[in-house]
């Protein structure tokens, strides 16, 4: 069996090296198929590795409280209207067991007017730029890393003093290199000192600079001076163990249904989510790329697919005197149907091989070039892909097998 598989092999290379036009037309569509599948898994995968690096530099043992659900959910006028949380609220969670720090953070920023806030030294100007007021336990909560300086103190946010802490970019655009503590900074009506920079922070996607990165830092208090409107408390709470996550998120809950004065009937009036939110959002999204993905290369495979039947169709009629020459000297019907569909799964495995080959080309390609797109090459996807082709051409090729195998050997030796 193994002997009559590897002429059957040998038989369909030599068919395609005889009719090389024809058979790169046939297995075109498995190509264009399997590449596709290799090119938009690989660019997927890249990005949920970047997602998922993303989320845990968010903090695996971390709640986020506010009035309303902000992760895949369109705000209804009720929850726009509830009662927005505050820095009490934020100090009383701050005494539930388990919880390690507590920030509440309110954020301006020029959303549409262009320069709306700008961050200005020594002749220099940053625009664009995100003002956060948050308390001195963010860098607790968020894990912040320092490249100078260090975090304010309670007093100062207590006093309302004029200190910041510039995010990456922002000190990069303003002081180059240079040390920035010390120096002051104008931001909108005043002058800011500078006590620390921030380092560069994780963004999902790459390319390009990260809007994070163009932020100053303020003391809660002092952040009110600067925009006493804004009342939108976000909060972030930080636990001790992932173990005791549905404990932590029900302690928060049950606090701040006490403190707001929320009936036992009525649903909660503020939202508790974490990572895994951002997580099953992104899950959604790829859920739907990978749809796209299987409906571009089904397709590519289907038409690769009739196409491989067609040609095997052909080659039965042009070699209907060979069969009946093999049958005549022995040749069983399971030799027969064995060799043409060996010839059809060996013609559509040629396709797959050719589709990974351009799938890991365009990978590289994707991955080489700066437009923030990872792209991981997946050894199952190839796999998958290769299968499919080899699948492909089992079940396109049986058929013509299946005639060729049921020929009648003297009528194929009259065939002219």
């Amino acid at each position: 069996m193994k002997g009559q598989t590897r002429e059957s092999v040998k038989m369909a290379l030599d068919t395609l090296r005889a009719n090389k036009l024809r058979s790169g037309l046939t297995i075109l569509g498995i190509v264009i198929g399997v590449t596709t599948v290799i090119a938009i898994s690989s660019v997927i995968d890249g990005l949920n590795n970047r997602v998922e690096d993303w989320v845990n530099s968010l903090g695996t043992n971390v709640l986020w409280v506010f009035h309303m659900p902000v992760i895949g959910v369109r705000p209804t006028a009720e929850m726009l209207a509830r009662k927005r949380l505050t820095l009490d609220d934020v100090k009383a969670l701050r005494d539930l067991p388990h919880v390690l720090a507590v920030d509440g953070s309110l954020q301006h920023a020029g959303e549409f007017q262009v320069g709306e806030v700008d961050v200005k030294y020594n002749g220099k100007k940053v625009a664009g730029t995100i003002l956060t007021g948050s308390t001195a336990e963010v860098a607790d909560v968020m894990d912040l890393d320092f490249l100078q300086g260090r975090m304010f103190t309670d007093d100062e946010d207590h006093r309302g003093a004029h200190v910041c802490i510039l995010g990456h970019d922002t000190w990069e655009d303003l002081f180059g290199n240079q040390n920035a503590v010390g120096k002051e900074v104008s931001i909108e009506s005043g002058l800011y000192t500078v006590i620390g920079v921030l380092d560069k922070q994780k963004q999902p996607f790459g390319g390009g600079r990260n809007r994070a990165d163009n932020q100053v830092y303020f003391p809660y208090g002092t952040f009110q001076q600067l925009h006493p409107e804004n009342k939108d408390l976000w909060v972030s709470v930080k636990y001790d163990s992932q173990k005791n996550k549905a404990l932590v998120e029900e302690e928060v809950r049950e606090l701040l249904r006490i403190r707001r004065k929320v009936r036992v009937e009525a649903p909660d009036d503020f939202d508790i989510f974490g990572p895994d939110s951002i997580t099953r959002l992104w899950d959604q999204v790829t859920e739907g790329l990978v749809i796209f993905m299987i409906a571009v290369s089904s397709v590519g495979l289907m038409v690769g697919g009739v196409g491989v039947m067609n040609i095997m169709l052909v080659s039965v009629t042009e070699r209907t005197r060979e069969i009946g020459v093999r049958k005549a000297i022995g040749a069983t019907k399971l030799n027969i149907l064995t060799q043409f569909t060996s010839e059809a799964v060996t013609l559509c495995a040629l396709g797959g091989i050719i589709g990974v080959f351009l799938g890991g080309v365009i990978t590289w390609t994707v991955y080489l070039l700066p437009i923030g797109l990872p792209a991981t090459l997946s050894a199952g996807w190839v796999l998958t892909g290769f299968s499919v082709s080899c699948a492909i051409g089992l079940l396109f090729g049986i058929y013509p097998a299946w005639k060729a195998a049921n020929l009648d050997p003297i009528e194929a030796l009259r065939y002219e």
